[in-house]
């Protein structure tokens, strides 16, 4: 086996396990119990370190220095371009919390929380509240 990439941290090494799993290629992480008892001696050890099969070593960085960006950007766009207002029709929408003032002017001033605010969006077209789209 042959060490193709190191981390800093054993999460980073987790994301970049899982990306060479979906791929098909098996691989190991050496050092992570290390690294997360004395996460300082990281540097020093030289990391968390991925390794794969001398055969696979090729592929695996090619893998991992793929950039699915662009992808996920237009999956998001898809995706919200579905979300229309229920009132005017309008794509032109925003998160909001409805009541969050009143619940926290009355956490000020009794000095325990009532929640009664309600999750949603908000129409810059028309201006109207709605909970589900």
């Amino acid at each position: 086996m042959v060490v193709i990439a190191r981390f800093s941290f054993p999460h980073e090494a987790q994301i970049a396990k899982a990306s060479l799993d979906c791929a098909g290629i098996a691989s190991y992480i050496a050092d992570e119990h290390t690294v997360n008892t004395q996460w300082l001696y990281s540097n020093a050890m030289g990391g968390v370190r991925l390794m794969v099969a001398e055969d696979d070593a090729e592929e695996a960085i090619q893998i991992l220095n793929s950039d699915f960006s662009q992808s996920v950007d237009h999956e998001l766009v898809t995706e919200s371009v579905k979300d229309v207002c229920p009132h005017c029709g309008s794509a032109d929408l925003f998160a909001f919390t409805k009541g969050k003032r009143p619940a926290f002017l009355v956490f000020l001033l009794l000095g325990f929380p009532l929640f009664f605010y309600q999750h949603g969006y908000k129409c810059h077209r028309c201006g109207k509240f709605s909970q589900k789209l």
